[in-house]
């Protein structure tokens, strides 16, 4: 198994729904200039996408004291960009049927790394850049999907005991990823997301995320630190441990910006996470 086979199984799925076709158009010009009307408009047409969406928003770990019952009410409260991310979310995970076991973690656990990663990204970002948080908040939320495209294929290859005990006693996960795959799973999901013709930022990001090149610019550096940031707190090996935390601060150290607001963020992520697990 390696990346050219990883690639093969990716062209092999099918495009995504005329659904998820429908609302990419609508984001064409950017989430601030999506029609509102016609985002819910086309969510609510797709029964199985809305009952998840409203599923999902209504998950403990949003922590609402009452039940939003409408995509109307969704798209209020989460706003554009996040809805999204929950879109393409639903619609690659119903293509991509995969056992995680490989990860050492279920489905569940999987959605809610998924949903933690964005929800660090929106708090922790917005105080230092608004819009860079608007615009990486829901890529933090599916920037994890490359990991259904390689599980699988580990699944397929048998080699589930074998990725198992390396990923046990590897120290970086991402590192472990590339002598395994000869890639990471965020550039698998840049070639996912490229063969469904998803926002070619996204792809972009996801491609440089482990890949940084001489001739990455500055804002590319600041996207791809930002989830460096979140997926180091919160990953498949660890969610939101002392350990994780500390690396990550370093990591925020590193490019000078302070810790103080972070911590907090993570204290109250990590405190709500605890309070819904009892």
């Amino acid at each position: 198994m390696d990346f050219d086979t990883i690639v093969d199984g990716i062209k092999e799925l099918p495009p995504l729904s005329d659904t998820a076709k429908v609302v990419e158009r609508l984001y064409v010009n950017g989430a601030e200039n999506v029609n509102i009307t016609n985002l819910v408009y086309a969510i609510e047409s797709d029964a199985s996408l809305t009952v998840n969406i409203l599923k999902i928003i209504n998950a403990p770990y949003y922590g609402f004291s009452r039940k939003i019952a409408s995509v109307s009410q969704a798209v209020t409260l989460f706003g554009t960009q996040t809805i999204y991310g929950l879109v393409i979310k639903f619609c690659a995970e119903s293509l991509i049927i995969a056992n995680l076991r490989p990860y050492g973690i279920s489905s569940t656990q999987f959605n809610q790394i998924s949903h933690l990663q964005s929800s660090l990204m929106n708090q922790w970002y917005s105080k230092i850049d608004l819009h860079h948080a608007q615009v990486m908040t829901p890529l933090a939320l599916i920037m994890e999907s490359g990991k259904l495209v390689t599980s699988r294929e580990i699944v397929k290859a048998g080699k589930i005991k074998e990725f198992q005990d390396g990923l046990l006693k590897a120290d970086d996960l991402i590192e472990y990823e590339n002598n395994f795959f000869g890639t990471t799973s965020s550039y698998v999901t840049g070639v996912l997301f490229e063969h469904w013709n998803l926002d070619p930022l996204y792809v972009s990001i996801l491609k440089e995320l482990d890949y940084i090149g001489e001739d990455t610019s500055p804002q590319m550096e600041a996207y791809i630190f930002s989830l460096d940031v979140v997926r180091t707190a919160i990953n498949a090996k660890e969610i939101l441990t002392q350990n994780s935390i500390a690396h990550a601060c370093d990591l925020i150290e590193d490019k000078g910006f302070g810790v103080d607001h972070f911590l907090q963020v993570t204290s109250r992520i990590k405190e709500k996470l605890n309070k819904n697990e009892e």
